[in-house]
């Protein structure tokens, strides 16, 4: 350890000499669902004795704070007035083309799709947006999800997602036979180049099992029309999915006969059914913290397929030279784990919007309006702790 270079020095605690003294964060995952308890409810620190201070996050994100990740040259979202029109992004000119996949590709596909009632363009049957928004009338679904790239640790946002199950939208073409996946696009400029797509087998698609969500056509983001800038005017959301299957700016759906995904993912190296995964974050710390004071750090953890039960910390000291990787596993077996507070579900009345009460998502028990289970399946949750004792250094 340095000698400090003044009284004051001694008392501080530097960013990087935090992050390299301590450093081993983790969480316990469970497949069950975890019901919430009554301390969590009532926001009561059940480990702590220092109670922390509210959470620092929104927890649903504004949808001009999402992070955003695009593809495309322009990027869609940057079109504007004639262009954006033309390019069928506004609420008056989005159209989408539900058809079948022509491909025969022995032995794997022997025969094509067939469906009873295409939707073109062409033929001026191309579904629009009040079409599908008086759909969501009778079948319309809202549940709270948290958004992330396949290749990007932090989660890019939360929101509350309303729209229609896309299982409702594919029974508007009628009779199906020999459809076995869904082949789904947005719009990419024109350019073959520049296609994203993604898929979903024709399970997923049209059953849900009790309890979960149902991938959607979303056409609204808390509570107001989705933005281009947000994969508007709609987008597909798949629920248990890293952000490459929950497409934007929706154009073309596909039922095909051929089993194989086409995800562009697939073709560079990821898995096209990769589920959104339990794991957790740690917020920025201020550059120097006072050793006389108490310290709380916070973060953000996503209850993914496995669910989760807690977020566990351990605090150890690091040499200034080491290997943080190979210092982490040689600690590993004597470490202290220690669990975090969980931040307690918001006051759903505050954060909802005026027309949305809590007993109208999935994910809620309609007669208390809590969640069934915390943090939520496929959502966001917020940790915090106040270690005591830090040393200085």
């Amino acid at each position: 350890m340095h000698k400090p270079s003044s009284p004051g020095d001694a008392e501080a605690i530097s960013r990087r000499a935090f992050v390299s003294n301590s450093a081993a964060w983790t969480m316990t995952s469970l497949a069950a669902a975890q019901p919430i308890q009554a301390d969590i409810l009532s926001g009561a620190a059940t480990n702590q004795a220092t109670a922390l201070p509210a959470c620092p996050h929104p927890f649903l994100t504004p949808a001009e704070s999402f992070n955003t990740v695009a593809r495309g040259n322009p990027k869609p979202h940057t079109l504007t007035g004639k262009a954006l029109a033309e390019a069928r992004m506004t609420p008056e000119t989005w159209r989408l083309e539900m058809t079948t996949d022509p491909q025969v590709e022995p032995p794997y596909v022997t025969q094509p799709a067939r469906i009873q009632a295409p939707h073109t363009l062409k033929d001026g049957t191309a579904l629009d947006l009040e079409t599908l928004r008086e759909l969501g009338k009778s079948h319309g679904v809202k549940f709270i999800k948290a958004t992330q790239c396949l290749n990007i640790p932090e989660p890019l946002g939360q929101g509350l997602w309303e729209g229609v199950p896309l299982r409702e939208v594919l029974k508007l073409c009628g009779k199906m036979k020999d459809v076995r996946r869904i082949y789904y696009r947005g719009f990419h400029n024109e350019d073959p180049e520049q296609i994203f797509q993604s898929s979903l087998s024709y399970t997923q698609a049209m059953e849900t099992p009790p309890g979960g969500f149902p991938p959607m056509l979303a056409y609204r983001l808390n509570g107001q029309p989705i933005t281009p800038l947000r994969g508007g005017p709609v987008r597909m959301i798949v629920p248990w999915a890293h952000g490459f299957k929950s497409i934007k700016w929706l154009q073309q759906i596909f039922l095909t006969n051929d089993y194989r995904a086409n995800d562009t993912y697939a073709l560079q190296n990821n898995d096209p059914e990769s589920h959104l995964k339990t794991s957790a974050y740690v917020d920025p710390v201020p550059e120097r913290m006072s050793a006389s004071q108490p310290v709380t750090l916070t973060g953000k953890v996503i209850s993914g397929l496995s669910g989760l039960k807690r977020v566990e910390y351990s605090l150890r000291r690091v040499a200034k030279d080491a290997q943080p990787q190979e210092d982490a596993e040689r600690a590993q077996p004597e470490a202290v784990w220690k669990p975090c507070r969980i931040y307690p579900p918001p006051d759903w009345e505050q954060i909802l919007p005026p027309d949305v009460r809590p007993h109208q998502l999935l994910g809620f028990d309609a007669r208390t309006g809590q969640p069934r289970e915390w943090p939520m399946r496929f959502g966001t949750g917020y940790w915090g702790i106040t270690p005591h004792g830090l040393q200085a250094g």
